[in-house]
């Protein structure tokens, strides 16, 4: 009998401990949907993808799985990450998610990925030197002109997409304020693109010096007293009688 009872707590102890491990696969599968990020990488230095919109910055995957799986997954965690190390030359490209992209629980499917195709170019990476335009803006005072501003250094060394660099003439600074102005300034201000895809290498910055001069104009008082005495600034012809 003593046997016999050791043996019946054996038992009632080893059916909790398998239905406590099994618990969670006797759980309900649930379907959920999450928000995942897709992360390019590996791309060589030389070229730069200039369609980016192309790549949303996420996407929608659907999983189905144990409820307690599923609630302690989040989105980060989901991160796609894809490697472009393949792309060898400028030109379209195409991507398709796998299932095997995404970092899921075991026991849980990836049910679909919505988009799961994206299609992109990509174009080799150019530097080109061009010119640097002062920005100026607003109003001088009433009398007052601006000459040509100059800037020092005048030229930028920039780079980005081969067609975007060829087609770039030049590159502008930060806004300059004329309003109010009544002399000549040197200000210093920032270099910057008018494109995301073209980045300034250098120089960051630029000293530009704006000349500021009071307005000279035409004097029809000083024109008149400068002609000869009995005729004004036309030629006169007189006859005798």
């Amino acid at each position: 009998m003593k046997n016999l009872g050791l043996k019946a707590i054996s038992l009632v102890l080893a059916g909790g401990v398998w239905f406590a491990v099994s618990a969670p696969r006797r759980e309900r599968a649930v379907e959920r949907a999450f928000s995942a990020s897709v992360s390019l990488v590996g791309m060589r230095r030389e070229y730069v993808i200039t369609t980016p919109t192309s790549v949303p910055d996420s996407i929608t995957v659907r999983l189905r799985g144990r409820r307690s799986d599923l609630e302690s997954l989040t989105s980060r965690a989901l991160e796609a990450t894809v490697d472009l190390a393949w792309i060898q030359q400028a030109g379209e490209a195409s991507i398709t998610l796998r299932p095997q992209a995404f970092n899921v629980p075991q026991d849980a499917e990836v049910v679909s990925i919505e988009p799961n195709k994206f299609r992109f170019r990509v174009e080799e990476l150019r530097q080109r030197a061009v010119p640097i335009r002062p920005f100026l803006i607003g109003e001088l005072p009433g009398g007052y002109v601006t000459g040509t501003p100059t800037a020092a250094p005048d030229r930028a060394l920039i780079s980005g997409p081969a067609t975007q660099i060829l087609a770039t003439s030049e590159v502008g600074t930060e806004r300059i304020i004329m309003t109010g102005r009544t002399g000549t300034f040197t200000q210093g201000v920032a270099v910057v693109s008018d494109s995301p895809l073209v980045r300034i290498l250098s120089p960051m910055t630029t000293r530009v010096t704006v000349p500021v001069v009071p307005e000279i104009g035409p004097n029809p008082a000083s024109s008149e007293a400068g002609a000869p005495s009995g005729t004004t600034g036309e030629e006169r012809t007189e006859t005798s009688p």
